[in-house]
């Protein structure tokens, strides 16, 4: 969409401002109160605990309106120490943090979706983040067992089934074998779920943060099945297996492996992967439900039929509106999310801001982003920012100037299969209510008089 350029502001009007959202909501007794009542069944109890978390956040976090500085503003005037004086030595620390001012971007655990740390779940914080990489330090995690730093030199990874030399791969062997990088997203099957029913969170990061991109570096999977001679006439799905207590298995269709899409993943964002996301080595599967991306991988084994095992023939189910359930719907459909403004933010005062979020679609490249700022009324095309790539996050930017009205502001994507991200109603209308998983309906943001962003849904 390289056509649409950003427009300047109006004459006269100023540069809007965005207060961030606060990063902690609950602490940890609150957090606990809220898994309790979650054990109950009351969503609604979640929702209001947040609303009042955020509520004293607010408070405690009021914005001041730029001062009249007169002759000059102090912070110009005055050379800073920074600019006086000698900074930190070279390579100090030798692994390179982030600024302390930025402390407060992290990943956050989600109170009430699960009762134990080692099966849990933790959110990126999207609405922090820029471009469309995730820092592998703020990758969502979804684990069932908890996580593993496993040696990677007793690290093995087995290719057995309808192959005619079962194969055993050290990590010395796949990585001297020839490796691709590609950037995928990877998009938890249950994200946004806690919002089926009704809203239930406040901010981006628990509404979508389940949702991170990275680049990927390793072997196509299907190299390694051809090394040790699949039947690929025979063979039509492989059991993708991990090695943690779990015991992780995915059925996989061999039409996503045969394409070469498929990895035995390696590397993350130039660098092995981190221990929480599968260290040393897990499986990519572009497009595809994270659940899918096994990590710690250890055994493929190639079929002739879906393995129906218990998490894909009990878990990670579809409950429809007639009380049976569709399995193996893995495709992470067409969606997008606002994450300027967004729930928990503050616009400090009227004027020109940039609405900015990000797109992404399983079966493809995004060809168009469409924002509302009436509450569906009417529709803008937003600007699609380079790169944009087949099965990957999708940044997304329109000019907007707030006359200081509320409003409600809203993404809408398509993608190249022509494919439209659907309302609550027509995603309602197919899926009912109350499932938990693919929920890829239209979000919405309330921006108040007051500046304040809340999540809310339009019927």
């Amino acid at each position: 969409m390289a056509d649409i350029q950003p427009q300047p502001a109006p004459a006269g009007s100023q540069r809007g401002r965005v207060r961030k959202a606060p990063e902690n909501f609950l602490d940890g007794a609150g957090i606990r109160t809220v898994q309790a009542e979650a054990i109950r069944g009351r969503r609604d109890f979640i929702r209001s605990a947040f609303a009042a978390a955020m509520a004293g956040g607010a408070a405690a976090h009021a914005a001041a309106q730029p001062a009249d500085v007169g002759e000059g503003d102090p912070a110009i005037l005055k050379l800073p120490r920074h600019s006086t004086g000698l900074g930190q030595p070279v390579a100090s620390p030798a692994y390179g943090l982030p600024s302390r001012y930025e402390g407060n971007v992290q990943r956050r655990q989600s109170p009430g979706l699960t009762q134990t740390n080692q099966a849990s779940v933790s959110f990126a914080p999207i609405q922090s983040l820029l471009g469309i990489v995730t820092p592998s330090g703020l990758h969502f995690e979804r684990h069932h067992q908890g996580w593993w730093d496993i040696d990677p030199q007793q690290h093995r990874l087995m290719v057995n089934g309808l192959v005619k030399s079962p194969k055993v791969f050290t990590m010395d062997d796949l990585m001297r074998l020839p490796g691709v990088s590609r950037f995928h997203f990877i998009e938890c099957g249950a994200n946004t779920g806690m919002n089926w029913g009704n809203v239930a969170v406040p901010t981006a990061q628990y509404t979508h943060g389940m949702l991170s991109c990275s680049e990927y570096t390793g072997v196509p999977l299907i190299t390694l099945l051809e090394m040790a001679g699949a039947d690929l006439r025979k063979g039509r799905f492989v059991l993708a297996e991990g090695a943690d207590g779990s015991s992780m298995t995915r059925t996989i269709p061999m039409e996503l492996v045969a394409s070469g899409e498929v990895l035995v993943a390696y590397g993350q964002n130039g660098e092995m992967l981190r221990p929480e996301n599968g260290y040393p080595l897990r499986l990519v599967v572009p497009g595809v439900q994270g659940v899918s991306w096994v990590k710690y991988l250890r055994r493929i084994e190639l079929g002739d039929m879906p393995w129906a095992t218990k998490d894909e023939a009990v878990h990670y189910i579809d409950l429809m509106p007639d009380g049976q359930h569709r399995q193996y719907t893995s495709i992470q459909e067409c969606k997008s999310v606002i994450s300027t403004p967004s729930g928990g933010q503050v616009l400090l005062g009227t004027g020109f801001y940039n609405i900015s979020g990000l797109a992404w679609s399983g079966r493809g490249k995004i060809k168009r982003v469409d924002v509302s700022t009436d509450g569906g009324r009417n529709w803008r095309t937003a600007r699609l920012e380079a790169p944009v790539l087949s099965k990957c996050l999708t940044r997304f930017n329109l000019d907007w100037t707030w006359d200081g009205k509320s409003t409600i502001v809203q993404s809408r994507a398509m993608d190249e299969t022509g494919y439209v991200q659907p309302t609550y109603k027509q995603l309602r209308d197919v899926r009912g209510s109350r499932s938990i998983y693919h929920n890829n309906a239209v979000q919405s943001w309330l921006v108040q008089e007051n500046g304040e962003v809340k999540n809310v849904q339009v019927a």
